[in-house]
């Protein structure tokens, strides 16, 4: 039993209400667990990729928390994963950072979970009559399973993260045509492998044999495998939450009452899986690529409004979940932060230490030849300026105590038996080629 102070102890009778309730497997939609093995050896297969040389693992890695551990990915012409990951060499180099950072996969497969990506460019919407609104528009295949499945397309189509450039192969040539035109390529590509093939048949009822194999098949694997993988609720957070008093140490309680109490953390980070999928502006200084409008001449991030272009959406991004955070470093939108404390204290103080951020707290992979372009936003006045008028939170003053009692809490976040995945990192894949 954990034994609070007199002013702790009245905090915690009044936090007591806002403790979300135990997460419960009907929280999640069912995944098929055969077609989710033919996910998780997708997912490290690099033949979804344009010059098959990286994978949906190099990116998001069993090692690495589901993430890849940079500020700023590497994408196709990388080599290596996590931050021994390298940016290339001669004309393979790459030729841009991947704009944002690459998020943790936990708990996506929940139901609550309607909308994707930091700026929230992929949602369930009828827009264009297919159930999503998202990049593809239109042009979406039909039968998806779900907004994981969705998700799972647009990787494989973008330059900079697995299609490689127009002149390298098929499909970075048909990506710069249209969107549509990958998906029929690197169905081919996966359907006439013959371990494939019949996985395909034998998991998907209406399929009769392997030339049936659509893109839209090997979609639902891939958010099958996403949406069965990543589910953790086997913290000591979610052990308290049913019930076992002793399962937080006594500065992870202390960091549990200051998150749902006088912090004021659960204003967004609200819900079972600690999040309000809503979006918020912080301030977090910008640098590397970003990502705007279509018609926008700036290299900046907009956020949110590069997809609603919405100005009321300026520099908003998408409230993360928050279980295995821990494991997920560095942190926010772009990996501004390389710890924990270091993006707790941006939250409690977004103008002061956006003033206060220097260039040399991130740590991006080396690529000399970006280099001049890596922070042209940051030290443009005009967008500094711009970026700082525009924040949804409040200060808040913690002493160094209190930030460390949070630190705590967020520990107690991570999973344990979950934190290995279920089905794990493959050691070989079909195709034959080289898993990350």
């Amino acid at each position: 039993m954990i034994l609070l102070g007199g002013g702790l102890q009245v905090e915690a009778t009044e936090i007591s209400s806002k403790l979300p309730e135990p997460i419960v497997a009907d929280d999640f939609h069912e995944f098929d667990r055969a077609k989710a093995k033919i996910g998780q050896l997708l997912f490290y297969d690099p033949i979804l990729s344009g010059n098959r040389n990286i994978s949906c693992g190099t990116c998001h890695h069993h090692e690495l928390g589901s993430s890849d551990g940079l500020p700023l990915g590497i994408g196709e012409g990388g080599n290596g994963i996590g931050t021994e990951r390298d940016s290339g060499h001669g004309s393979d180099r790459i030729a841009k950072r991947i704009p944002r950072n690459s998020p943790g996969l936990w708990n996506l497969g929940a139901k609550e979970v309607n909308i994707l990506f930091h700026d929230g460019r992929l949602s369930i919407s009828d827009d264009y009559g297919n159930g999503f609104n998202s990049p593809a528009e239109e042009w979406l295949p039909s039968g998806l399973d779900g907004i994981l499945a969705a998700q799972a397309l647009f990787p494989l189509t973008s330059q900079f993260e697995m299609a490689g450039n127009p002149k390298e192969n098929q499909i970075a040539g048909a990506a710069h045509d249209r969107i549509d035109y990958v998906w029929p390529i690197v169905a081919k590509r996966v359907r006439i492998i013959p371990e494939y093939g019949q996985m395909f048949v034998d998991a998907f009822e209406e399929l009769s044999k392997a030339e049936e194999v659509t893109i839209t098949h090997i979609a639902n694997a891939l958010g099958a495998f996403v949406g069965l993988e990543w589910q953790s609720h086997d913290s000591a957070f979610d052990r308290y939450l049913a019930g076992e008093e002793d399962a937080l140490s006594a500065a992870q309680h202390r960091g549990m009452l200051l998150f749902y109490g006088s912090a004021g953390c659960a204003d967004c980070h609200s819900g079972k899986f600690m999040s309000d999928q809503k979006f918020h502006a912080l301030a977090l200084p910008h640098f590397g690529p970003g990502r705007t409008r279509r018609f926008d001449p700036y290299v900046r991030d907009v956020g949110r409004m590069g997809e609603s272009d919405d100005l009321a959406d300026a520099y908003r991004f998408r409230t993360p979940q928050l279980r295995n955070v821990a494991l997920t470093a560095p942190y926010g939108h772009n990996g501004a932060y390389q710890t924990l404390e270091g993006i707790i204290r941006h939250h409690l103080d977004p103008a002061g230490e956006f003033a206060n951020w220097r260039v040399d707290e991130v740590k991006l992979p080396d690529a000399p030849w970006l280099e001049r372009a890596d922070f042209v936003a940051f030290q443009d006045k005009r967008e500094r300026a711009r970026l700082a008028a525009k924040i949804d939170i409040e200060p808040v003053t913690l002493a160094d105590e209190e930030i460390a009692d949070l630190v705590a809490f967020l520990n107690s976040l991570t999973g344990e038996l979950s934190a290995d995945g279920r089905l794990g990192r493959p050691e070989t894949v079909p195709s034959g080629l080289k898993v990350d």
